[in-house]
């Protein structure tokens, strides 16, 4: 029997030129299971998706999920792609197994935790917090802006088309810097010398809800290893209840951040998904 994939829709090219395309699974033919995939609209057209895959119940256990993963990296590759990323519910223990039995790799992993009604505890003492001002936020957009270019670097894209990349999310995600509506950008000092910060803003962190998010949490490097980045995550934990009023925090964190997946877990947090991708070439 022959697995293939046979487009079951045109091919879609969103306002940043990201396509995206579905197909059916056929066996000999026969409609087994769909397939969506898709360039990341940040990374670039080098960066393929593997947005989702589903075989029919009755057609499962066959190896059918194999061969049309298998198809999807050729089509991505015909497109030009040299990765490809899939985001897999953390639930789906199967999918898991496929996908690291087919090479990929986990580059971070989705958390979210339910804010509950119980007192906020308070700092630790010593410990203040204050909003971030302007020289400060101007020198953190620069670094920022560098590192998140650097990472699309590392991913394959292009260092100008990075750097531009880079500048556009972040004027998109904050299009009036610290006066964006619905965004904090708190500093943590601690010894009289700021030690970190944390940026919380808002969007969907759960299919169909939205909550609050940690874009953006650091604890200077000299000051690591003193619990800065449990308050942080206090912090970030007040400001969804009392200002941003939400009932779910999310964040990511990077495969191989070991101390900080151990303290995200601590605080109650767990993963919805696990980021993954591989390289085609």
């Amino acid at each position: 029997m022959t697995t293939t994939l046979r487009p079951s829709g045109p091919l879609q090219r969103d306002d940043r030129g990201a396509r995206s395309r579905t197909y059916d699974v056929c066996v000999n033919s026969r409609r087994v299971g769909s397939i969506e995939l898709g360039t990341h609209p940040s990374l670039g057209p080098a960066a393929g998706v593997l947005r989702s895959l589903a075989i029919d119940a009755g057609d499962r256990h066959r190896g059918r999920a194999t061969v049309a993963a298998l198809a999807a990296e050729e089509v991505l590759r015909d497109w030009g792609c040299t990765r490809i990323s899939a985001s897999i519910p953390a639930a789906a223990t199967g999918a898991l197994r496929l996908a690291t039995a087919l090479g990929y790799v986990e580059q971070d992993r989705s958390m979210l935790k339910e804010l509950t009604a119980e007192p906020l505890p308070g700092l630790p003492g010593g410990a203040e917090w204050r909003p971030m001002d302007e020289p400060e936020f101007r020198d953190w957009s620069a670094a920022e802006t560098e590192h998140y270019a650097q990472t699309m670097v590392g991913l394959g894209v292009p260092p100008e088309q990075a750097r531009a990349r880079s500048v556009a999310d972040q004027r998109e995600l904050l299009p009036d810097g610290l006066a964006t509506p619905r965004t904090w950008f708190r500093v943590l000092e601690a010894e009289g010398c700021v030690v970190g910060h944390v940026w919380v803003g808002e969007r969907e962190v759960r299919p169909g809800e939205r909550g609050a998010y940690v874009y953006d949490i650091r604890v200077a490097e000299p000051h690591r290893g003193r619990g800065h980045g449990r308050t942080l995550m206090l912090l970030a934990e007040r400001i969804a209840r009392t200002e941003a009023g939400a009932g779910l925090l999310g964040l990511r964190v990077l495969a191989g951040n070991t101390p900080a997946l151990r303290l995200y877990e601590s605080l109650g947090y767990r993963a919805t998904r696990i980021n993954v991708g591989k390289r085609l070439f």
